[in-house]
């Protein structure tokens, strides 16, 4: 289960890396129509989440310690943030239609939210490939309670 838990936060990772890539595409797309984000949509709503869940269910599973289970939960939330964010966004267009100053204040942080979640999934996978490393019996510790026999 450990390294199904490293595989798993690993594509996460890289699912990022494309929705990043993705989200360059449409910005350099001309001209810019409504699909232009098509594809950063679909990643963002679709992949990155079931990714999301999934590293969090097999981080469970492998007994990850707590902390490295509620590090694996947090993206859930960063990443049901990003679409609230980009609608918000959006939502803060003048009667015209045009971006305001706050409308592209907000998008920064769909980008800003987006690094963070990226920089927790790190995390994540590091903690994920240290777990998944097999400690030599030799150097593993015994732990005994007082007064019980080694």
């Amino acid at each position: 289960m450990r390294k199904a838990f490293v595989i798993i936060s690993a594509l996460l990772l890289v699912a990022f890396a494309v929705q990043f890539v993705l989200a360059a595409v449409g910005g350099f797309t001309r001209p810019a129509g409504d699909d232009a984000y098509a594809l950063h949509s679909v990643n963002g709503m679709a992949v990155i989440p079931t990714l999301t869940v999934l590293t969090a269910v097999f981080a469970a599973l492998a007994k990850a310690p707590g902390k490295v289970v509620g590090l694996a939960i947090l993206p859930i939330g960063l990443v049901v943030l990003q679409p609230l964010i980009a609608m918000l966004a959006e939502a803060s267009t003048d009667a015209s239609g045009v971006s305001t100053p706050l409308g592209l204040t907000i998008g920064g942080l769909h980008a800003l939210n987006g690094i963070i979640a990226v920089h927790v999934v790190v995390g994540v996978h590091r903690a994920a490939r240290q777990l998944s490393v097999p400690v030599p019996a030799d150097t593993a510790r015994l732990f005994t309670r007082e007064g019980e026999p080694a």
